[in-house]
């Protein structure tokens, strides 16, 4: 094999002034000349805080990652990110995606570093990332940091979010007390890891797997599991070969790569946000994956894991303890493209044969699936001309061809207000239509999209109505809910202009949704619409909102995508 120079090596080995600096002063640290000469500098980005419990086992698991690197003969170093703990960042961590991006992109053009070791897990730290990383297009492995366990409520087993959800609305119809609440409220995150349900973590886990850039079966490994330990040192061992085999993003990363994600995305049951992260890190690469490709592979590809939210018993432990996802793609490797390379330097035809599903009623076969389309479909019509999304594996079959009246709400705080009035003029066939919250409109898209049932429904019993707005929706929430509406009402969308009472037609198996309504009024109300005020008036979020696209387009910054420009020359060291 060829020895490739290392990167690194500009910043120690000249005979000159800078040189000196950089030895001397890493030599201030501790560090003696055969901790580093000659050797692959491997950055490990560490997306850990101490309020991410997603990521708490993190401080704990770079140890094992540097004891990885060193084992193999690399030197290994620390550099922390941005963590985006998605329950606590506000108003969304989709705001933030983009800025973890531009963070690891420049870490690691700026520092001396060969290779990257990426740890992440919480929804958007994986495709952040990502992008990060195929933008710089050094040798880089993910880490992915894993399901927690399964909750617990008296024995019953309980999903992160799915069940949130679910006793919050027995809760609101006075079907459980507080002391029950709080009983679902201490059981149902045990350990550390990410949301143990399909929700986006462990969809995009999975798709970074299915792209070939974690190690077979990485991100079926629950966090609590010994097997996450030697993972990670096995990813730090990884690493250090794949800079000597300058194995880097662009040598793994093409169409069929996404194709095989997106396949494998629609048979986990995947996060609706998969369509959003998956397009934007396609473009990092250069490839124009889209909407269409999305609902292509819906049209082929059934859900074959039983896990929920569009299951209704299984976790990601469950799905584990089956065999994970190497057994998921060994149940579907005619409809994936095997000879895509990895990071384990083999294809990913390789990496997945001989694995075997335990459990099929978890890992289904093809023949017996949990849905027979895959997860998601891309719906498109007067109200939508840039597409909207809707999860038809996760709600009630009766609203997958549905009309009913609108009852608009111009904002979150808005139907937060009025969803509980006993006086809200509302059944079951009304279609909740909620505007205000896409990318500039939220700002940063939250995840709003799961409208609340309201409170004189749900003491009713219906626990699903159609639901439309231009948010997301967190990939642990289940129902009748269309999702990402394209262009979004901040901008001029057509969902700006639907007003209470106007009749909405869906057809989820034509792909069709319509605002039945003229043209000719929509022209008038179009002109009478006033422009909102912008959130912010300066720094980032000003940035932001200039630089964002649409959710068809991946929510990514215009100056980050790859046909923008070139990438910048290495930094000059003078």
């Amino acid at each position: 094999m060829t020895k490739i120079p290392l990167r690194s090596a500009r910043w120690f080995e000249p005979d000159d002034l800078r040189a000196f600096g950089h030895r001397s002063r890493i030599m201030q640290m501790g560090y003696a000349k055969e901790d580093w000469a000659g050797k692959p500098v491997i950055a490990i980005l560490n997306t850990w805080s101490d309020i991410n419990p997603c990521h708490a086992h993190f401080r704990d698991r770079v140890e094992q990652v540097k004891r990885g690197v060193l084992q193999a003969g690399g030197f290994p170093i620390e550099l922390p990110a941005l963590s985006l703990a998605e329950p606590f960042v506000k108003p969304s961590t989709m705001l933030y995606r983009n800025m973890l991006a531009m963070e690891v992109e420049e870490l690691l053009r700026s520092h001396p570093v060969d290779g990257v070791v990426l740890m992440g897990g919480c929804d958007k730290t994986t495709p952040g990332l990502l992008m990060g990383a195929i933008s710089m297009d050094l040798p880089a492995i993910y880490l992915p940091a894993g399901p927690m366990l399964r909750g617990n409520l008296r024995g019953e087993v309980l999903g992160s979010g799915s069940d949130s959800w679910k006793y919050w609305d027995d809760r609101r119809a006075g079907k459980i007390d507080d002391r029950e609440w709080q009983s679902v409220e201490a059981g149902i995150a045990r350990s550390y890891g990410h949301c143990m349900t399909m929700g986006t973590a462990s969809t995009m886990t999975a798709t970074t797997e299915a792209l070939g850039m974690t190690l077979s079966g990485a991100s079926s490994i629950p966090a609590a599991d010994s097997n996450h330990i030697r993972m990670s040192a096995a990813c730090g061992r990884r690493i250090v070969e794949m800079v000597k085999e300058d194995l880097k993003p662009s040598d793994i990363l093409n169409r069929a790569s996404f194709e095989n994600a997106i396949a494998v995305a629609m048979a986990m049951g995947c996060s609706t946000n998969a369509i959003i992260h998956l397009i934007a890190e396609a473009r990092r690469a250069g490839h124009d994956i889209g909407l269409d490709d999305f609902d292509i592979a819906s049209r082929k590809v059934p859900v074959i894991a039983n896990i929920r939210p569009s299951g209704d018993h299984y976790l990601m432990e469950d799905f584990y303890y089956a065999g994970g996802l190497p057994a998921l793609m060994g149940q579907m490797k005619d409809l994936l493209e095997l000879s895509a390379r990895t990071v384990s330097g083999k294809t990913l035809g390789e990496d997945i044969d001989g694995a075997e599903v335990w459990n099929d009623d978890v890992i289904r076969p093809l023949e017996n699936p949990l849905y027979k389309e895959g997860a998601l479909a891309v719906l498109r019509g007067n109200l939508a001309p840039d597409g909207c999304v809707i999860k038809p594996s996760a709600c009630a079959k009766k609203f997958l061809v549905h009309e009913g009246p609108a009852l608009v709400f111009d904002s979150y705080a808005q139907m937060k207000d009025r969803i509980d009035d006993p006086d809200l003029e509302v059944s079951e066939n009304t279609i909740l239509v909620m505007r205000g919250a896409g990318p500039l409109g939220g700002p940063g898209m939250p995840e709003w999209g799961m409208l609340p049932i309201p409170q004189k429904l749900l003491k009713q019993g219906v626990r699903d109505m159609l639901r439309i707005s231009d948010a997301r929706m967190s990939g642990t929430s289940y129902g009748a809910c269309i999702l990402h509406v394209a262009p979004e009402s901040h901008i001029g969308g057509p969902l700006a202009l639907v007003k209470t009472g106007d009749r909405i037609a869906v057809d989820v198996p034509e792909r069709k949704i319509s605002l039945l309504v003229s043209d000719e009024e929509l022209a008038l109300r179009r002109a009478g619409l006033v422009e909102p005020r912008p959130h912010y008036q300066r720094g980032y979020g000003w940035m932001f909102a200039r630089h964002i696209s649409q959710a068809n387009e991946g929510c990514d910054f215009d100056f980050l995508e790859t046909g923008f420009g070139a990438n910048p020359d290495e930094p000059a060291i003078l």
